[in-house]
């Protein structure tokens, strides 16, 4: 039997959480766990109901969510979160993703993409709505002039996000460095630097790098 992904739903509007709760349900491999309408004791509570997908409000009362980020951060992530917000502010959006945040919707778009992101970041990958990922490429992208942008002849096996690591690898970034180019966790590189060498079938860093040169990702 297929084991379910168990998510708990944290936001102080009822009408949302409840039609949330009510999508999720309707997919056979997600079950929701758990309910919140503050972010007081959600570390607690997504521990003993051992979530997988925490589903996070930034604007709670009592406790927020980048404060939640923050006690996740500081504790040890129990679980992978997915932040689902009114805002689609630059400097938020950074700051959760620097807190290990593996996902980021705003609510306008939560309809048609929250199933996917809930998918994709279960699956250890990634997830921005479109709005969130726009602002986030072009931020990361505009000050490394060297970055070739015209990817139309990479291999489709890589992920947008793993062509940004494989360059930045190749132009000498560190680990910390790149995680502070493009607003992630240091953790959240390591992972997509294990899985580039994994499809890749590389055997280390000097692979990746003659990848990045041979597939004209970088300016000679």
């Amino acid at each position: 039997m297929e084991q379910k992904i168990r998510i708990h739903l944290a936001d102080d509007h009822h009408v949302l959480i409840d039609g949330m709760k009510t999508l999720l349900n309707t997919i056979s491999n997600f079950e929701v766990v758990g309910l919140s309408l503050d972010g007081c004791t959600l570390y607690d509570e997504v521990t003993t109901n051992n979530t997988h997908i925490l589903i996070l409000d930034i604007s709670m009362p009592k406790k927020d969510g980048i404060e939640v980020l923050k006690e996740f951060n500081k504790k040890g992530y129990p679980c992978k979160v997915i932040i689902l917000s009114s805002y689609d502010d630059l400097k938020i959006i950074q700051e959760v993703m620097k807190l290990g945040a593996s996902g980021y919707l705003t609510k306008q778009c939560a309809g048609e993409n929250i199933v996917s992101a809930i998918q994709s970041v279960s699956n250890g990958e990634e997830y921005f709505c479109d709005v969130v990922r726009e602002k986030v490429f072009n931020t990361a992208t505009q000050d490394i002039p060297k970055i070739i942008k015209n990817k139309a002849n990479i291999i489709t096996i890589l992920t947008e996000r793993e062509i940004e690591i494989i360059t930045l690898i190749a132009l000498e970034y560190s680990g910390k460095e790149i995680s502070e180019k493009l607003f992630i966790s240091t953790n959240t590189v390591e992972t997509h630097r294990k899985n580039i060498i994994k499809k890749l079938k590389a055997k280390n860093t000097i692979s990746i790098v003659k990848f990045a040169i041979k597939n004209n990702l970088i300016k000679s």
